[in-house]
């Protein structure tokens, strides 16, 4: 049977490598709004303005809920 501390020290790098996969995803998204958003107001664009700004929002709520969020996942399988 495999130790308890080895399964949980395997739980904790999950952990830590899901919440880096989510906040790269989180910045990914925020850049791509970026972008979009200086190319809604390089063209005029009111659309694309609009859609760079939920991109971006949606980027930083993404980022944060990889920050706080998911260390929490750590206390669900305490030992």
């Amino acid at each position: 049977m495999i130790p308890a501390n080895i399964i949980y020290g395997i739980f904790e790098q999950a952990i830590t490598v899901l919440q880096t996969l989510v906040i790269a995803l989180g910045a990914g998204l925020g850049i791509w709004g970026v972008i979009n958003l200086l190319e809604g107001y390089g063209n005029d664009n009111p659309g694309a303005k609009s859609q760079g700004m939920k991109q971006l929002m949606a980027g930083a709520g993404v980022a944060v809920v990889g920050m706080v969020l998911v260390p929490l996942l750590s206390g669900l399988f305490s030992v």
